[in-house]
């Protein structure tokens, strides 16, 4: 009868691909049972190694039932410890904003409510910044809807994962000038991301600190709709030039909108401006018409009630979307679109805002 001694040895000839080391020893495999003709363990990946998870379930698979009367092994996804480490403190208690080394400026595209075009925004406004010159990381923190590797062209990319533990270090996927890390990398297309506010903390963390971000002018970050814990913890844990808030014009968006702007000023994130998305359709057959379809001036009156600038009014228009899901932004695809003129405009005015020039909390 096989045991569970035996099933653990075969455990531990499955190994971590950027370590080498085997991931019994690093912890991510416990409670290891016998019942014949099953075994049963549990598997707990930190924020990078998800992208192994696959792979080291196959390997477990197929060496334990070479094992004498194993038919089936089941795999319980647990939630491995938090790691402490940059950004954080003991007893629950925030750290001082650490920056992150080599990278100047970090800049949160944010927006109320999901649907309103957030990511879109991010996409073009990075690429953007990366034709006007500047050195560019975009971190894809949208952890529960990672878009941003379709929108760039290289969801079937994976980032190399260096060492293992604290010293592990992801290498960003560059694109359009971009350097680029997301979730979407490192988990296969349709597997959900069901995580608590710990886990998500912990995977952000990872992307701000534990990632090769290189010398960067300016890190966009593509928070998740909302106010929630992603918001929190990138407000607590990095410093941050300020937030781009982006909203359409409908009454619906606005609201949500104001939400997040309220609680970016509670956190003493300085608000850049306001990004008004899916100002107006522009027909392809009649390219001089506009269709306010969500209502006109929204952008603009949340902008004057909160005393903020209005960067941009981007308008929907048929290459915009063909850009975004063929993986080619607009902003290089069409340079010459209505929309890629305003994500350009986006980026002038952003980079004005948050005064990208000068460096604040890191040293040149």
């Amino acid at each position: 009868m096989v045991t569970a001694e035996q099933a653990v040895s075969c455990l531990e000839q499955v190994k971590d691909a950027g370590s080498g080391r085997p991931v019994m020893e690093l912890g991510w495999i416990d409670q290891v049972r016998v019942a014949p003709p099953r075994v049963v363990f549990r598997l707990m990946l930190p924020g990078f190694a998800q992208s192994q998870r696959e792979r080291i379930a196959s390997e477990a698979r197929t060496l334990l039932t070479q094992l004498d009367g194993i038919e089936e092994v089941q795999i319980e996804v647990g939630q491995p410890p938090s790691q402490g480490g940059i950004g954080q403190a003991g007893h629950g208690q925030p750290a001082e904003r650490q920056p992150i080394p080599g990278v100047r400026q970090v800049i949160a595209v944010s927006s109320g409510k999901g649907g309103v075009g957030k990511s879109t925004v991010a996409v073009n406004l990075a690429c953007a910044l990366a034709q006007q010159g500047h050195r560019v990381g975009l971190l894809d923190a949208d952890i529960y809807g990672p878009n941003v590797p379709t929108m760039l062209g290289v969801a079937d990319c994976t980032p190399e994962v260096q060492g293992s533990g604290d010293q592990q270090r992801i290498i960003p996927i560059e694109s359009c000038g971009v350097a680029m890390v997301s979730m979407g990398l490192l988990i296969d297309e349709h597997q959900p991301v069901i995580w608590r506010g710990p886990m998500l903390n912990g995977i952000i963390r990872q992307f701000l600190y534990q990632a090769e971000w290189g010398e960067r002018d300016v890190l966009v970050v593509d928070l998740p709709p909302g106010t929630g814990d992603a918001q929190l913890s990138l407000a607590q844990a990095v410093p941050m030039a300020g937030v781009v808030i982006v909203t359409t014009p409908q009454q619906v968006s606005l609201q949500d909108a104001r939400r997040g702007l309220a609680m970016f000023r509670q956190l003493g994130i300085p608000v850049l401006g306001v990004a008004e998305n899916m100002t107006a359709f522009i027909p392809p057959d009649l390219p001089d018409r506009r269709y306010a379809l969500f209502g006109s001036g929204g952008g603009a009156t949340l902008a004057q009630d909160y005393d903020v600038p209005l960067l941009a009014q981007i308008p929907m228009e048929m290459p915009l979307q063909e850009a975004g899901d063929a993986g080619r932004p607009i902003v290089t695809s069409r340079p010459d679109s209505t929309s890629a003129q305003e994500f350009r405009q986006l980026a002038e005015a952003v980079f004005h805002a948050a005064s990208l020039a000068d460096t604040v909390g890191q040293p040149t």
